[in-house]
């Protein structure tokens, strides 16, 4: 009997580490994005600070959040977010978009910690 119930306990807690692992993950992610990006922006809808909201900003046209003012450069970018977009923007914002508002940030050079906060901001999809 003892050897069952080891053996149910086994299969009980193997399941338990892939949803602890993914907790893990998106911990991580919005570690970074505290660290990063915290400052000036929030992931709830509607609620813009220094910078506007990133809720779903992943498939928005850059600079087409209704109650945000961006820059003109941001307004005329011509493009919409997309994973690739967001890396190199996080990464350089003044290669992506000349004249855009997020000095003093220059850019984020790690690209792991850029991989975890776009996986972090693709979770609001």
């Amino acid at each position: 009997m003892t050897g069952a119930l080891s053996g149910m306990a086994f299969v009980l807690s193997s399941p338990s580490a892939l949803p602890q692992a993914s907790n893990a993950e998106d911990a991580s992610g919005q570690q970074a994005f505290n660290n990063a990006c915290r400052t000036c922006h929030i992931m709830r809808e509607g609620d813009n600070r220094l910078g506007p909201n990133l809720h779903k900003v992943i498939g928005r046209k850059a600079g087409s959040l209704p109650e945000y003012a961006f820059s003109s450069a941001m307004k005329e970018a011509g493009f919409v977010w997309d994973e690739e977009k967001l890396d190199r923007f996080i990464a350089n914002p003044e290669e992506v978009v000349p004249g855009n508002n997020m000095k003093p940030y220059g850019g984020l050079s790690s690209s792991e910690d850029r991989k975890k906060i776009i996986a972090f901001l693709a979770q609001a999809r």
